[in-house]
């Protein structure tokens, strides 16, 4: 007999047993003798029985699993995030699956569809860069399904998130830009629709603000991957009078944008000063290391998965809204040390 998808019948059947005798004995209920006991658990060793997570949550109403949606597996923040979550899930005897958006809005459909025919009992996501339509993320919570944003937030769905101070975080960065005499600096930026692009940016004019200094609208220059970076950063440096600093959105960009102001043969940070957010191993990897603030992914992922869980076990309670702070590592980018 093959042995993919056993089921308590087979084992029953092979035992000359009651299906319900099975499913008592793998229990350990005491009314069942136990060299029963020990016949069932040896056959279903041997078998590689394994419990049906879809039929056990219709009995109990509960699959003991969550949904996860990321936009990118391999970003070293998400991946960060990610052990976070595993390490509080299985903590408390809940199993998890992750499903990839790639930033796309379709696949965030499908992936919801996915976790939905699941029967996960949450979800934690972060938002794909392309989404401008939240209505895949309003049905879960038509369903009374638990969901939890962890740092790309949907502010219009009244939902638990848990983010990073994003604008406390901008204005850090540019604010240590200032205090080293840099005043035309650029804002390399993130999407618009999404909330960390909007307080990023509300940090950077916040403290461009201070110093008395208005950027002008192409100082804010739509711009947060390699493509873009490639794009768009030789001609910033054919301005005159040229930026003489970069704020970029996420540590990819910035790190791409260090390449290409060497290649125009600039010295970082002497003529150019870049600072970047998320502080990834790519910040300690580029020449010079990158200034950038952490986004402390591991401790977003504990958080966002201990909000979960919580929520499933207590449905009832204020909604919460936890905001992580930030922190600026400075390095060679920006201190010539």
């Amino acid at each position: 007999m093959g042995k993919e998808n056993i089921t308590i019948k087979d084992i029953a059947r092979e035992l000359g047993i009651s299906p319900s005798t099975v499913s008592r004995a793998l229990k350990d209920h005491p009314d069942i003798s136990k060299a029963t006991r020990d016949a069932v658990s040896e056959l279903a060793e041997r078998w590689n029985y394994r419990p049906n997570p879809i039929a056990l949550s219709l009995k109990s109403g509960s699959s003991k699993t969550i949904g996860v949606i990321i936009p990118d597996v391999v970003h070293y923040f998400f991946s960060t995030v990610i052990s976070g979550i595993e390490d509080v899930v299985y903590q408390r005897d809940y199993n998890m699956i992750l499903c990839q958006s790639n930033e796309m809005w379709e696949h965030e459909i499908k992936n919801i569809r996915t976790l939905l025919s699941s029967r996960v009992d949450g979800i934690l996501a972060s938002v794909a860069k392309t989404t401008t339509d939240f209505s895949h993320y309003r049905s879960i919570l038509d369903k009374d399904i638990p969901l939890v944003f962890f740092d790309r937030a949907v502010e219009e769905l009244k939902t638990d998130s848990v983010v990073i101070d994003d604008e406390t975080g901008a204005y850090k960065a540019v604010n240590h830009l200032l205090r080293l005499g840099k005043k035309r600096i650029v804002h390399l930026s993130g999407p618009q629709q999404l909330a960390i692009g909007r307080n990023r940016l509300s940090g950077y004019l916040k403290a461009m603000k201070e110093y008395r200094l208005t950027p002008a609208e192409t100082d804010i220059v739509k711009c947060d991957d390699i493509e873009s970076a490639e794009a768009v950063i030789p001609g910033l440096l054919k301005r005159n009078p040229r930026p003489d600093a970069f704020f970029a959105v996420n540590d990819l960009t910035a790190a791409q944008a260090l390449m290409i102001i060497k290649r125009h043969g600039l010295r970082i940070p002497e003529d150019i000063a870049v600072v970047s957010f998320t502080n990834s191993q790519i910040a300690t990897l580029t020449d010079p290391a990158l200034t950038s603030v952490d986004q402390k992914g591991y401790e977003m992922g504990q958080v966002a998965a201990r909000m979960l869980l919580d929520r499933i076990e207590k449905p009832r309670g204020p909604l919460q809204n936890r905001v992580i702070t930030s922190e600026l590592v400075v390095r060679g980018s920006s201190s010539a040390k």
